[in-house]
């Protein structure tokens, strides 16, 4: 038997038995579009995830000062711990596998007045690469450049809702505002972005000064020591150097004010790349559960497939019989039904995996909510959907057909299917 026959045998067969062809299809169908769809809306999730982190500032930490917890250097514990002005500078060069360690001071509820209006806002001051660590986009203007941080320049760089506090739509870029009572000139506005962690208030209310601008114009209050800032952002110079980098900063720090290495009481670190790492094995578990659930959707439907080709091998007893008779051999018998298998398979995983992804094209034409950006098909997913049908067409074949081409010739002649 040819190829072209072995086909054209193929589509007669399933011709006659169209409804029966339909549900064995729409279950294997069912399966691919359940795993394709599952974990498309785990990776979602992953992405939006990333989205938003990415918002706040990716794969940074931050070091607040503490309370010393254990006892180091004839000093005892709980003993309160402040950074300085300068130890960024200090730190340097304790900490080779970081690209940044920088400070940051803010000023909670101070005085903000334009030429419009007033508002109570809260001030940050830090240097320029601030803008890069904490993912603070201009949508007018400029951020504050190094030279303005050395001259303690006062300028200011404000964010979206703080503007429309202050200028009501207006343009602010060129305009001046007082802070505090002290001239600034706005140079530039900030991007709307989401945000959902913070650790003072959100980016969008602040206002963004030079560190050379804050430190001198609005220092630390009392019972607040003089000289000193609230905490320090630092950056590895890849994700690879980042838990040496925060190992360094740590220790840096503890030879600069005298307290123990591993006392995590005094210098405490918030670390958004552990919390990026957490929420991904979160959705990964999730993706691969609903994967998994896809699978056995999947695994079902063939099941399904061997059934129904058992069902084939029974009513075409006395046609294999007629084909072995005639000099058909075991190889082709097999080769029949393999062929039947593998077509219903395939035809069906190709339809459901396009159909799978018109729902991923279509649900991500939408707007996505906070945290989840879409399906993402991926094509590792298409991949093992892949391999998950071709053992499927296999497992679903083999044993029909091993039957089929068994069949005794004579025996077969004298079967009578409704028998």
């Amino acid at each position: 038997m040819t190829l072209r026959d072995l086909l054209a045998d193929t589509f007669r067969t399933l011709a006659a038995h169209k409804l029966r062809t339909g549900l064995t299809m729409f279950g294997l169908m069912w399966g691919v579009v359940s795993i394709t769809l599952m974990t498309a809306a785990g990776e979602g999730f992953r992405e939006g995830q990333r989205q938003v982190a990415a918002q706040f500032g990716e794969n940074i930490f931050i070091v607040f000062r503490g309370r010393t917890g254990k006892q180091a250097g004839g000093k005892r514990a709980g003993r309160v711990i402040f950074w300085g002005t300068k130890d960024h500078e200090r730190i340097a060069p304790y900490v080779p596998s970081c690209e940044f360690v920088i400070p940051e001071l803010t000023r909670g509820n101070v005085a903000v007045r334009s030429s419009y209006n007033s508002a109570t806002l809260l001030i940050s001051g830090s240097q320029p690469p601030y803008q890069k660590l904490r993912h603070l986009p201009a949508a007018e203007g400029r951020f504050f450049s190094w030279e303005d941080d050395k001259q303690g320049r006062r300028v200011a760089f404000i964010g979206p809702e703080a503007r429309k506090q202050l200028f009501a739509g207006r343009e602010a870029v060129g305009r001046e505002i007082s802070i505090n009572g002290v001239p600034y000139q706005v140079i530039g506005v900030m991007e709307t972005k989401d945000q959902d962690s913070s650790y003072d208030g959100r980016d969008v209310k602040k206002v963004f000064i030079p560190f050379g601008a804050i430190i001198r114009d609005l220092p630390q209050p009392a019972p607040y020591p003089p000289n000193t800032i609230d905490q320090m952002i630092g950056k590895a110079k890849s994700i690879e150097h980042h838990d040496a980098c925060m190992k360094e900063v740590r220790r840096g720090l503890a030879q600069i004010h005298g307290f123990d290495p591993e006392d995590d009481d005094a210098a405490d670190i918030w670390d958004t790349v552990r919390e990026a790492r957490a929420f991904a094995a979160m959705t990964d578990g999730m993706k691969y559960f609903l994967g998994a659930m896809g699978v056995v959707t999947l695994l079902l439907g063939g099941i399904g497939v061997m059934n129904v080709m058992l069902v084939a091998v029974r009513e075409r007893t006395r046609e294999i019989g007629i084909r072995k008779a005639v000099g058909a051999t075991r190889r082709a018998i097999l080769m029949m039904f393999f062929t039947e298998t593998l077509f219903i398979v395939f035809l069906s995983g190709g339809m459901g995996f396009a159909f799978a992804h018109a729902v991923c094209a279509l649900v991500n034409t939408m707007e996505m909510p906070q945290f989840f950006a879409g399906l993402y098909a991926t094509w590792q997913v298409a991949f093992t959907c892949l391999g998950l049908l071709g053992l499927v067409a296999f497992l679903s074949a083999l044993y029909p057909a091993s039957k089929a081409a068994s069949v005794d010739p004579i025996e077969a002649l004298r079967f009578e299917a409704g028998g």
